[in-house]
């Protein structure tokens, strides 16, 4: 059993002792309604700990009265670490979303073993929440161990945590991640990916940043001086700036985009109760954001932009998810300029970085240029690694991945496109205010897979291929109830990297996708944007079955 101490100021200290602590989310609801989750794995990890001969000492309580057992604040965080002795072995324990900042200081300063440990279960984005804490732990420079497991109790897992226990440290089979050498791009692809590197750092390029550093990712910010050597540079934007212009939109504007949502056919299903169901108000304030985004946007000239919503703005506004998606779109509802003088953005879209995920933001501009310049589709988004299973349904016997993100991705990438759009209502405990979700179900097709992070104050790209594929509809809603129904899903099947690979490897929660017309252009765009990317001195690992020359 998990042993609980009396106070996160004295947690007790034996040989063979390994200290556990849990970051949690920053909303109450959240963390009371995934607690029981959390306390099921821990009991778990626990078992597995003492099987070896160790055992866990949580180095935090439970709060009773708050009614759950999590670190829920940075200021939080620092206290529960200075009580943890800085050579001890460490397990950070995931289960739910958590906020990296909340123990991103205390383990900068830790000198013993540490290990991130999520438990392989949609139900929560404990997985989610794990990578982001990895990749942020990547970035500030700390060494780090990571594993996952369904039971605690497979062999995969039990013999590196065995490895962990006795030697502080365990490893993953890599062996797919290679990095891009000069020859192995052809000639085309090469040179017109340095064109567009040249051409972006001689123009530059404007990254609008609505409110930095959503959800305490670190990881998910750029230091400037890496992002100017690419000749994108930020606009620092304020979401009051956003909130203000939302409430100069006009009901009648906004209920014009409604209207064109529902000509191409989304469909909406509103209730009556705020607290509980979508409704027509919260619609209306998400199609005055979708205006004034976009009109901001146009002011400062700004060639992408990211919308950070969970913090400050969760308490004025509907969610911005139907935003997102919608700005991610080439066809979406006309935005004029406030004279009415102007069609803003005409036939394209403004392209958006969900959660002012920076490291998917600039993969979106370079992925937009190259697509653009390809005559390939130019919509793309990121989509959190939310969870994975075999296919129930035996449709294939690939392992298929679930992608699954609340906001930005755009209809061009579902079944039926705006036909097969549906609009729900936000889960309460992530979204008091509700608004529109953007949910449809990918099209089956080959898409690029990306991901651009920060390590050794370096910019690096991974990147490779998949396939989306079609399953059935009971196969589909499966996955949708073990994971978060109301969000967009993609069954996403990687071409020549495992499961396990992808989660030893990638560095981020999100992972930045977009489509071409076959395999021959998915590999032609691939290319491209790996010679733009090295051209603008960010170093590209091929993942997977990459077909390079």
């Amino acid at each position: 059993m998990i042993k609980n101490t009396p106070s996160p100021t004295t947690p007790e200290r034996s040989e063979n002792g390994v200290y556990l602590v849990a970051s949690g989310d920053l909303r109450l609801s959240a963390n009371r309604q995934c607690w029981p989750a959390q306390q099921e794995m821990e009991q778990a990890l626990a078992k597995a700990v003492d099987r070896f001969g160790f055992r866990i000492h949580r180095a935090h309580p439970v709060n009773e009265r708050e009614g759950h057992g999590f670190i829920a604040s940075q200021r939080e965080g620092i206290e529960v670490f200075r009580a943890i002795p800085p050579d001890a072995p460490l397990i950070v324990a995931e289960a739910v979303w958590q906020y990296s900042h909340h123990v991103l200081a205390g383990l900068t300063t830790h000198r013993g073993p540490i290990l991130t440990v999520a438990n392989w279960s949609g139900q929560w984005p404990g997985l989610v929440g794990m990578l982001n804490l990895n990749g942020s732990l990547t970035k500030a420079g700390v060494e780090y161990s990571t594993l996952w497991s369904e039971e605690f109790t497979d062999d995969y897992f039990t013999t590196r945590l065995e490895n962990w226990l006795r030697d502080g440290r365990c490893s993953h089979d890599t062996s797919h991640t290679r990095r891009l050498k000069s020859g192995d791009l052809d000639r085309s692809a090469r040179e017109i990916g340095e064109r567009l590197a040249e051409q972006l750092v001689r123009d530059k390029a404007i990254m609008g940043v609505f409110d930095e550093g959503c959800m305490g990712m670190f990881n998910a910010i750029i230091p400037d001086h890496l992002l100017h050597r690419t000749g994108v540079f930020k606009e620092r934007l304020s979401q009051s700036a956003l909130y203000h212009e939302t409430m100069q939109v006009s009901s009648n504007e906004a209920n014009e985009v409604r209207a064109w949502m529902e000509q191409r056919g989304m469909r909406f299903h509103t209730g009556p109760k705020h607290e509980e169901h979508l409704t027509d108000d919260q619609i209306r304030l998400q199609c005055q954001m979708y205006i004034a985004a976009v009109r901001l946007a146009d002011d400062f000239g700004c060639d992408l932009i990211g919308i950070q919503y969970q913090q400050g703005l969760k308490d004025l506004l509907p969610a911005s998810d139907l935003v997102e998606g919608t700005l991610n779109n080439s066809d979406r509802p006309p935005v004029r300029s406030r004279d009415n003088s102007r069609v803003l953005f005409d036939g394209e879209p403004v392209v958006h970085f969900n959660e002012v995920d920076e490291g998917a933001g600039l993969d979106a501009l370079l992925t937009y240029r190259v697509q653009k310049t390809l005559e390939q589709p130019v919509e793309n988004t990121l989509h959190d690694i939310r969870w994975g299973d075999v296919d129930r349904s035996g449709t294939t016997d690939e392992y298929v991945w679930v992608f699954l993100i609340s906001g930005a991705a755009p209809p061009a990438h579902f079944i039926g496109g705006w036909s097969g759009a549906e609009g729900l209502r936000q889960p309460a405990m992530y979204f008091p205010n509700g608004g529109s979700t953007l949910r449809g179900i990918s099209k089956p097709g080959q898409i690029v897979w990306s991901r651009i992070y920060v390590a050794d104050d370096q910019l690096w790209m991974d990147t490779g291929r998949a396939s989306v594929v079609e399953l059935p509809a009971k196969e589909t809603q499966r996955r949708w109830n073990a994971t978060t129904p109301q969000w967009p899903i993609m069954h996403a099947v990687l071409h020549g990297v495992s499961r396990n690979q992808l989660m030893a490897k990638h560095q981020s929660n999100h992972i930045q996708v977009v489509y071409s017309e076959d395999a021959q252009a998915a590999d032609s765009t691939l290319q491209t944007k790996a010679a733009m990317a090295t051209a603008l001195g960010i170093n590209v690992n091929l993942c997977g079955a990459v077909a390079v020359d």
